[in-house]
């Protein structure tokens, strides 16, 4: 008796409930007992409050459970780490264990162009004895041009016409088959320089499969003296320690500045161009293999620290004879993930493995993801990128069909028909830099004698062109406030409960309390309900 209040009947507890209640409205049900009318108007007021209350409930629920996000930015200053840059010299390597099939390569590619446009390119195109690389400890392995490999002669330079909204158009490609060759295909170009390049790009990569995985050439190529005639940075000299060498199949020789993050020499702690890092470059352009790069001058690239930078997918580049000044400014992102979206802290939690040994970032985790499966689907690996553990670079004279395979799933992924894009989430944190450039000749007609007589003394520069062969290139923040772009839960626990009190306040005019008293309500109609039911059994026992 203590716990429960005892009532003589339903009616009874009903009407203590809507006169001592908080709810507003209940109160109307009681004093309108002698008008039916009011009370049944009353009584469907109340109802259709309450059916407006669950259905807002539930849209709350529905967005919550949707896990939306809210971005907000903010602005930060303070000083920052420089951020990792690489060059390339756009001049790639002729090896000298493959440099016959080079040779033989630049012939056929001489053939086709002569073939297709009538144009002899032999005496201006072509240098076949200009500088081959030679690498230390693989003399042992002999020339590889007197092993078994042959260019293929079954992938040749057609031109081909299709009618299209009834005119002829004109394109330029080569054929592909399956290894059954039931399975053909033209990979055609509208523009015949395309085609080239990549007819000579796909020879190329069954040439240069021949070559060991792992070659050490940073103790037998140019020196970054040969291509870096100055560094500065902050308005200090360069040390050895700043950079690192690596070697681009396409892109030549690079370095990469500042690689780790780590050093405090790199500190920015001001912005301009003063502040910066100051470059001049060699731009010439030894054309060592000039099909697979039509550009002279330097590749630049602006990363994070610890990443692969992909410089075919990345990038600028900058003119011989040109001032180049690249101002930046960092925006820092950072994702929720979890139930507000697929990120990745560190690629741990991915499925793909990387093939890359620097950090977690969406290219390295793509280039892997489709290397995995070439791997699969072909029976070898696309050149370009790493190799999982016990595969091989794709061959033509191995694998004859991997090209047909290649290109097939090449298109899937660009389609986003491979489940890559799935497996590949973004990183939760990362960082963008946005730049901006400007340019000026450089150096000036006036100034050009001396500034080639200091390079002369300096670093043995001995050409004689007229500012075609070398490039200034200053980076630099414009600012050092960077905008933080961060996601928020929109709908947070805190603010559901204060949305559900908000409406229960609107259609009810009441609080938390007001929700306690109608689970009080419930307990006593389940209480009294279970003692009428005992008192009726114990009644009919009497009577019995």
């Amino acid at each position: 008796e203590g716990l429960i209040e005892f009532y003589d009947s339903f009616k009874d507890m009903f009407e203590f409930f809507c006169k001592n209640t908080t709810i507003h409205g209940t109160i109307r049900l009681v004093c309108s007992g002698s008008n039916r009318m009011k009370t049944a108007f009353w009584t469907l007021l109340l109802l259709a409050s309450f059916g407006m209350l669950y259905w807002q409930f539930a849209l709350m629920f529905s967005q919550y459970w949707a896990y939306p996000v809210v971005l907000t930015m903010s602005m930060h200053s303070e000083p920052k780490m420089f951020p990792a840059i690489t060059i390339c010299n756009l001049d790639p390597y002729r090896f000298e264990l493959v440099s016959e099939h080079l040779v033989q390569l630049d012939r056929m590619a001489e053939e086709s162009i002569t073939f297709l446009y009538g144009i002899n390119t032999s005496a201006r195109l072509f240098h076949m004895n200009d500088g081959n690389i030679r690498v230390k400890d693989l003399s042992s392995m002999g020339n590889l041009s007197r092993s078994s490999f042959k260019l293929s002669q079954n992938f040749s330079l057609l031109r081909t016409t299709d009618l299209r909204s009834g005119k002829k158009h004109s394109s330029v490609g080569f054929r592909l088959c399956n290894a059954t060759g039931g399975s053909c295909f033209y990979k055609t170009y509208s523009s015949g320089m395309d085609a080239i390049l990549e007819w000579y790009r796909f020879h190329y990569m069954n040439i240069m499969s021949q070559l060991p995985v792992i070659i050490n050439i940073s103790d037998h190529e140019e020196q970054i003296e040969d291509m870096v005639y100055s560094c500065q940075y902050d308005g200090e000299p360069c040390r050895p320690s700043d950079y690192v060498h690596f070697h681009h199949p396409v892109f030549g020789s690079c370095y990469t500045f500042n690689s780790k993050g780590t050093d405090p020499f790199w500190t920015a702690t001001k912005p301009g161009i003063p502040y910066g890092l100051s470059l001049i470059l060699r731009a010439e352009q030894k054309d060592h293999i000039p099909l697979l790069s039509t550009v002279a001058g330097v590749k630049v690239m602006i990363h994070n620290h610890n990443q692969t930078p992909f410089l075919e997918h990345e990038g600028f580049d900058i003119r011989p004879g040109i001032a180049t000044t690249i101002g930046i400014q960092q925006d820092e992102v950072n994702r929720l993930g979890g139930n507000y979206g697929k990120c990745t802290t560190n690629g741990d939690d991915v499925d793909v493995k990387l093939l890359y040994n620097n950090s977690y970032t969406l290219q390295a985790c793509l280039h892997s993801c489709f290397q995995h499966i070439m791997v699969q689907k072909c029976g070898c690996g696309y050149y370009y990128y790493p190799l999982p553990p016990g595969a091989e670079y794709c061959d033509y004279n191995k694998q004859p069909a991997w090209g047909h395979c290649f290109y097939q799933l090449y298109n899937r992924l660009r389609n986003h028909h491979l489940n890559c894009f799935d497996q590949c989430p973004k990183p939760c944190r990362e960082n963008l830099y946005k730049v901006s450039a400007g340019t000026a000749k450089w150096p000036s007609a006036k100034s050009q004698d001396w500034v080639r007589q200091a390079l002369r003394h300096q670093n043995g520069y001995n050409s004689t062109s007229n500012r075609k062969d070398i490039a200034k290139v200053t980076i630099f923040y414009q600012q050092l406030n960077y905008q933080s772009v961060n996601e928020s839960p929109l709908l947070s626990e805190n603010l559901l409960l204060s949305s559900m009190g908000s409406q229960w306040s609107l259609w009810f005019g009441s609080s938390v309390l007001s929700v306690v008293e109608m689970f009080e309500l419930l307990i006593d109609t389940l209480v009294l309900s279970l003692l009428f039911c005992y008192q009726r059994l114990r009644s009919k026992k009497t009577l019995r």
